[in-house]
C-alpha cells in the first residue's frame, strides 16, 4: 500500500491543486495575522453551509469544514458558517451568507445543488463552490454557471480498491454495503465496491458475495437518512447476522451505527468513507479497532485550495474532479490491521491502483462525474 498512502501524503502536503429557515450563522474573524498571505485580502470573507449531517459528522461535512478552517488560519481572512439540520434549512442558510456579504460561499453536499444553483443565478456577483456536485436547477438538471465551481470526486475508483481489499480479507465469503440516501454521491461508492469484489473474484477464481447493493439494477439497502444512527445499526446487524464480516456504510453519521454493530461481535470489520474514519474516531479506540480502512475523498485540501485561489483573485468555475491519479481519492492506511493484510494482497492493490490510473482496468459508474 506504499503507493496509495504516498499519494495521500502528497495531497496532505499540498500537491493537490485545483484548476484554477436555518439557524443563525456563526461569524468568526480570521485566525491568521491579518496580512495579505498568499495574495489574499484580509477583508475577504469565505463562508460555508453544511448538509444536514452537521460539522461533526466524521465525514464529508467535517472534512470540508476543516478545509475552511485551514484557509482562515493560513490567510487571515474572515469566515461565516451555517449548519443545516434539515433540507428546508439549505436555501435560508445560503441566503444568510449572501446577506452577510460573503465573497465565496461553499455548500457541502449533493442535496444542496438546487439551492446553490438558485442562489448563484440570483447573486451573480458572489462566487460559489459546491462539494460533491454541480449546481442544479429546480428539476435537478446540472447548471454550468460562471460563478459556481464544482468539486467532485470519482470515488468509484477508490471504492473499487476497497471492494478488492474486502474480498481478499473476508473470512466468510460475504461482505456488504449500504447507503444513507439514494443519490449519485452515495451510489458511486457502492458501484465501485461491488465491481472491486467482482474483479477479485475474477482474478482469484473466488465467489465472494456482496450483500446490500446490486449495481446492475441500481437497487439495494438504502436506509433513507444521514442522521438516524439506529437505522445504520439495524441494517448492519442484519448484514453481520447474515454472515458478512466486512460492511461499508455510505451514510455519513449513520455509519456510527455500523461501528456500534461491529463492536458487538467477533471478527467484524468496517470500511469507512469520505474521511479517514480511524482518525475521525480517535476518541474511540474500540471503534478504531474495527476500521479496516477508509475510502478517502480529499475534500479538506480541495476546499482550502479553492478558497486560497479565490481570495487571491483567481477564482474560476472549471470543475475539479478528484481521482486516483491526482490524489483526490484513495485508500487510507490500514492502521490496526497493517499486520493483518497479507503482503501479497497489498502488492496486488498497488498494482491495481496503477492499472486504474493507466486505464488498463476500467472503473465505471452511472454516478461518476462528467468527463471521467
Amino acid at each position: 500500500m506504499k503507493s496509495i498512502t504516498r499519494a495521500l501524503a502528497l495531497v496532505g502536503a499540498g500537491a493537490l491543486t485545483l484548476a484554477a429557515c436555518g439557524t443563525a450563522p456563526e461569524e468568526t474573524a480570521g485566525g491568521g495575522n491579518g496580512s495579505d498571505a498568499g495574495g489574499a485580502s484580509s477583508d475577504y470573507k469565505a463562508c460555508m453551509v453544511s448538509d444536514a449531517g452537521g460539522w461533526d459528522d466524521k465525514s464529508f461535512n467535517e472534512s470540508s469544514f476543516k478545509g475552511l478552517q485551514n484557509a482562515v488560519d493560513e490567510l487571515g481572512i474572515d469566515q461565516s458558517t451555517a449548519e443545516s439540520t434539515t433540507v428546508s434549512d439549505f436555501a435560508p442558510n445560503i441566503n444568510n451568507m449572501v446577506t452577510q456579504g460573503c465573497d465565496l460561499i461553499i455548500t457541502v453536499g449533493f442535496l444542496l445543488a438546487p439551492a446553490t444553483g438558485a442562489a448563484a443565478q440570483e447573486h451573480t456577483d458572489t462566487d460559489f463552490a459546491i462539494v460533491d456536485s454541480t449546481a442544479q436547477d429546480a428539476d435537478g438538471a446540472p447548471l454550468d454557471l460562471e460563478n459556481v465551481k464544482p468539486l467532485e470526486f470519482n470515488t468509484a475508483e477508490a471504492a473499487f480498491l476497497a471492494g478488492y481489499l474486502a474480498a481478499g480479507m473476508t473470512e466468510t465469503g460475504k461482505v456488504a454495503t449500504y447507503g444513507g440516501v439514494d443519490i449519485p454521491t452515495v451510489t458511486i461508492f457502492m458501484d465501485g465496491y461491488v465491481d472491486g469484489v467482482a474483479h477479485y473474484n475474477e482474478t482469484h477464481g473466488e465467489d465472494v458475495e456482496v450483500l446490500g447493493w446490486n449495481k446492475e439494477t441500481q437497487s439495494g439497502s438504502i436506509v433513507g437518512t444521514f442522521e438516524d444512527q439506529s437505522k445504520g445499526k439495524a441494517v448492519s446487524d442484519e448484514f453481520y447476522n447474515a454472515g458478512a464480516d466486512i460492511v461499508m456504510p455510505v451514510a455519513g453519521p449513520v455509519g456510527a451505527g455500523t461501528l456500534a454493530s461491529a463492536k458487538e461481535g467477533e471478527d467484524r470489520k468496517v470500511i469507512w468513507v469520505d474521511a479517514d474514519g480511524y482518525e475521525t474516531n480517535s476518541a474511540d479506540s474500540e471503534a478504531q479497532s474495527v476500521i479496516l480502512t477508509s475510502v478517502m475523498k480529499e475534500m479538506t485540501v480541495g476546499v482550502e485550495d479553492v478558497i486560497t485561489g479565490a481570495a487571491g483573485g483567481e477564482f474560476d468555475a472549471t470543475p475539479y474532479v478528484g481521482t486516483l491519479e491526482n490524489g483526490g481519492v484513495g485508500l487510507a492506511p490500514f492502521h490496526d490491521f497493517e499486520d493483518d493484510v497479507p503482503a501479497e494482497l497489498s502488492e496486488e492493490l498497488e498494482a491495481l491502483e496503477q492499472e486504474i490510473i493507466d486505464g488498463t482496468v476500467k472503473v465505471e459508474s452511472e454516478a461518476s462525474p462528467a468527463g471521467v
